[in-house]
């Protein structure tokens, strides 16, 4: 059974997401004042319409305002990349 993983490194995560091809982004309407990220999520191809592109600054800023970790699979159990993640509270 394939396991995960769980960091808060912001490089660790840039290039975890990267390496499947996913980029940056918030829950469009989400945003504090228009001007902050929202609800973060990664997006991947095809991209979705409800996801708006965000800088990784941003992102990161975001990430640590809102106490984050990234939970994520490098790999399923067959032993194919895996991109599952989820963005989990620090606190727990």
């Amino acid at each position: 059974m394939s396991q995960g993983e769980t960091t808060t490194d912001h490089e660790a995560i840039r290039r975890w997401a990267e390496e499947r091809g996913g980029c940056p982004a918030t829950v469009k309407g989400t945003e504090s004042g228009g001007e902050h990220a929202g609800i973060l999520r990664l997006d991947f191809e095809p991209k979705d319409e409800g996801l708006e592109t965000i800088g990784w600054d941003e992102f990161f800023d975001k990430f640590e305002e809102s106490n984050l970790a990234f939970l994520h699979q490098d790999r399923t159990a067959d032993g194919k990349v895996s991109r599952f993640h989820k963005f989990v509270s620090r606190a727990q």
